[in-house]
């Protein structure tokens, strides 16, 4: 019987530099998209598909971050004497077991197939997920748990993967295509941010992953991939040439890159239009600036 995805691996490591200065004092996976922080969406995401130990990939200056998933006693107990209890309920739902979250250092920056590896005595040998927090992905079903499902029937690698325009491959992990299944894909390599004419297909690789221990292995080789950095595309492209199964899947869900403004300003529209509370007069705002917009022109 296949083994089941339990451990989740987040790489929260980056300085956030594109978001300056607002990260000089926290870090960016805890900037909020409407009220809740990037990584609550990462973690929400990861529990939905079975995760149970969640591993975080830090560095200097992410104690804020370690501190969010602690209780609050103080702050619950202000909010039980004031009868808040649709907000208790909220922040409750914010914490997470003892021994549930494990950190490991990335002393340096070094690509994100370095960062995975820092988690390799935590994920031992066992099948693992990865959540890159900057991909918030809109979903029914979130995107981890579909990847989840597919995952008990072909067993195998598997990258989240979704087509984007010719011009933006250098942006991205793109896929190579050996055969298309819908949904599913077997992929025969992986090129990292190729030039616009070099791409093999429109499929880019997002930030979630569902990795076999053999990755970790590869990652061992310490490679240096594009950028002089150690990436986990040439270590999961590393399992196609060794005859192993790498699948790309056509998740369903509109995705966000909130590593970038321009993005996390699209989510926090998206996302504040979806919630019923706040929709209607969110939308008349939008309504009324498109209109002041236009009659300015």
């Amino acid at each position: 019987m296949r083994r089941k995805v339990t451990k989740a691996v987040f790489p929260v490591a980056g300085l956030g530099s594109r978001f300056l200065p607002a990260t000089k004092s926290i870090p960016k996976e805890i900037m909020t998209l409407v009220d809740r922080p990037l990584i609550q969406y990462a973690i929400d995401e990861a529990r939905a598909a079975g995760i149970k130990e969640f591993i975080f990939v830090t560095s200097r200056g992410k104690s804020a971050l370690e501190d969010y998933f602690d209780d609050a006693p103080e702050l619950e107990a202000s909010l039980r004497k004031s009868g808040k209890t649709a907000l208790l309920e909220t922040l409750k739902s914010t914490n997470m077991d003892s021994g549930a979250i494990a950190y490991v250092r990335q002393n340096r920056p070094m690509g994100l197939g370095h960062a995975v590896w820092c988690a390799r005595r935590l994920i031992g040998n066992e099948p693992f997920a990865v959540i890159l927090t900057d991909d918030v992905i809109a979903a029914d079903t979130p995107c981890l748990q579909q990847m989840v499902e597919a995952y008990q029937e072909t067993g195998g690698n598997m990258v989240a993967a979704m087509e984007v325009a010719p011009e933006k491959a250098s942006a991205y992990g793109m896929l190579d295509l050996a055969e298309n299944m819908g949904a599913m894909v077997r992929v025969r390599g992986m090129v990292e941010k190729p030039k616009p004419e070099d791409a093999p297909s429109n499929l880019a690789v997002i930030g979630r992953y569902i990795l076999t221990p053999e990755v970790m292995q590869n990652l061992n080789k310490m490679k240096q991939g594009a950028g002089g950095e150690i990436q986990l595309t040439d270590a999961i492209a590393e399992e196609i040439t060794a005859g192993n199964p790498v699948y790309g899947f056509r998740f369903r869900g509109q995705r966000f890159d909130c590593g970038s403004k321009a993005g996390f300003l699209q989510a926090t529209v998206a996302f504040g239009l979806a919630r019923d509370e706040l929709r209607d007069e969110f939308q008349s705002f939008l309504d009324d600036l498109a209109t002041m917009q236009r009659a300015a022109e």
